[in-house]
């Protein structure tokens, strides 16, 4: 089955957007409590009400935050890759010669 993860229910926090981006760094929960000076629990919290933010339901078949890291980088842009010095690869040439992307404009 096929899940949409790319429109938002709703507009995510500014706490929802940091830990999002730092789970796309690959970051774990425990490092992301201890980056953000919160508990693990309200780190998982927010995961939580994060993937319902994109309707992605738990389940024994879907990694929640894997699908939570590509809908939050296909909302929001992909400052994870920028972070970690990841060269885009959507890269086209325009008619003037120039290496543009059109996904992360």
């Amino acid at each position: 089955m096929a899940i949409d993860i790319t429109i938002a229910n709703r507009e995510l926090t500014p706490f929802e957007k940091l830990v999002l981006g730092l789970l796309c760094e690959g970051k774990s929960n425990s490092a992301i409590a201890a980056q953000t000076s919160h508990t693990e629990k309200v780190v998982e919290n927010t995961v939580s009400r994060s993937a319902k933010a994109f309707a992605i339901k738990s389940d024994a078949d879907t990694n929640t935050r894997v699908l939570l890291a590509l809908a939050f980088r296909t909302h929001y842009g992909d400052s994870a890759f920028d972070k970690l010095q990841v060269e885009c690869q959507h890269f086209e040439i325009d008619s003037d010669g120039r290496s543009i992307c059109h996904r992360h404009d």
